[in-house]
């Protein structure tokens, strides 16, 4: 028989997503979007690039990412420092990136950039991948890696959550299901994912930004693919035993009852019979990490701002990846977010754009451009309809890209910044 929603106690997850909802609808209806354009006015608007972790590898490649920025007129620079649960600088918390095997073991890119960035005005935040953590193609070698030390805090899809339900996390075969099931599925599962609904996991998070920011002077911590990879996930036992435990205080002894007898041979008892209490746990906790970030970023280095790369379809974002950001911008839990706005379409690129800054308040909204996806002209419409809209920035995927052997256009960087950022204004030095 299944347990109906009346049988819950106390449960305040709809009543709350109403409210934030209504909250998120009066704040724009009484100037929210008036105040957001008065404080980004105020400030330089933010012209940024994504850099990826292939760029940070040598000091003369890091030269040469600090020249570009400087010369095209970008003052801001999402350096990814965690890649896939690895530390592109002397973390004492995450192994060394294998990428660093040839440098010196002295070599610190991130220290190398800040020391570059900094001297030539540019502004440096630590891009860090929080729920992804390994290729599913080549697994990490090192026995430091979380993967390794910590397979239980893995993310395990519906479909082979029964297959891994027994076997014991330390098996080889537990990392080694999830890992062939998820190459299977590269389409749409980037590779393994640590969850979040584990209190240890999530705050095991938050005590890598807490090591960087202590001994790094960063501008900010930039957070990215702190989502779930669809709404599949995280159905290993670990997770269910977390959300039983959530749960089972609010129900009545008739439905304990009821429930112990249908858990005992369905793994998927508690999140079938309360699907929605289960969607919401899934972002609760996950706007619980980001909560803890936020926390020991704020403790650890008071003036670095907090930003996330989020999902540009708000209703996506929220459904599918269960990344409730329009929550984490009403709570103040992020300084900013940019919305992977990555469509070759403008309208839509508008639209999205316009939706993150009616959502967002007082807080800004840096316009994520997929400019490895369009030409120079279509980059410099989206810039220029980015700042109609009010954002306070734009970002672009990737430096790499644009820059790299097979860019999308001869020069790409420097026609984009001759159209949008010319003549360079002063500000595109200030720290």
């Amino acid at each position: 028989m299944k347990v109906q929603a009346p049988c819950l106690r106390g449960r305040p997850h709809a009543a709350l997503a109403a409210a934030l909802c209504a909250a998120l609808v009066v704040a724009v209806a009484l100037g929210g979007r008036a105040l957001a354009e008065t404080a980004a006015a105020a400030q330089p608007e933010t012209r940024a690039l994504w850099v990826l972790r292939t760029s940070l590898t040598s000091p003369a490649s890091i030269a040469s990412l600090v020249r570009t920025a400087k010369e095209q007129g970008f003052n801001t620079l999402l350096v990814q420092v965690r890649g896939r649960g690895d530390a592109y600088y002397a973390s004492a918390v995450e192994p060394r990136a294998a990428d660093l095997a040839r440098q010196p073991a002295a070599f610190d890119p991130l220290a190398t950039l800040l020391g570059e960035a900094h001297a030539a005005g540019i502004r440096v935040h630590a891009w860090m991948c929080v729920n992804l953590v390994s290729s599913a193609v080549e697994l990490p070698a090192t026995p430091d890696h979380l993967v390794t030390r910590h397979p239980e805090w893995l993310m395990v899809p519906r479909a082979i959550a029964q297959d891994v339900a027994h076997l014991d996390p330390v098996n080889p075969g537990y990392v080694g299901k999830i890992a062939r099931w998820t190459r299977g599925q590269l389409e749409i599962v980037e590779g393994l994912y640590a969850t979040p609904l584990l209190p240890d996991a999530a705050a095991y998070v938050a005590h890598v930004v807490d090591d960087l920011a202590r001994h790094y002077d960063v501008d900010g911590v930039h957070l990215d693919y702190v989502r779930f990879p669809t709404q599949q996930f995280d159905y290993s036992r670990f997770a269910i035993a977390e959300f039983r435990a959530d749960l089972r205080p609010h129900l009545s002894a008739a439905a304990r009852a009821e429930m112990d007898k249908a858990e005992a041979d369905d793994l998927f008892a508690y999140p079938d019979r309360f699907p929605a209490e289960w969607k919401a746990f899934r972002r609760a906790r996950l706007t619980a990490l980001v909560a803890g970030v936020r926390q020991r970023l704020r403790t650890a280095r008071p003036a670095a701002l907090l930003t996330a790369a989020v999902t540009a379809d708000a209703q996506d974002a929220t459904d599918e990846r269960l990344q409730d950001w329009h929550a984490w911008l009403s709570a103040g839990l992020v300084d900013a977010v940019a919305p992977m706005a990555y469509t070759q379409e403008a309208s839509r690129f508008a639209e999205q754009i316009a939706a993150a800054r009616a959502a967002a308040g007082s807080r800004a909204v840096w316009a994520g451009i997929g400019a490895y996806r369009l030409s120079p002209a279509q980059t410099i419409e989206n810039i220029q309809a980015a700042r109609r809209l009010g954002a306070a920035g734009i970002v672009l995927f990737s430096y790499d890209s644009l820059t790299g052997p097979k860019p999308p256009a001869p020069d790409y960087l420097a026609t984009v910044s001759r159209a949008a950022f010319a003549p360079a204004s002063a500000d595109s030095s200030a720290r």
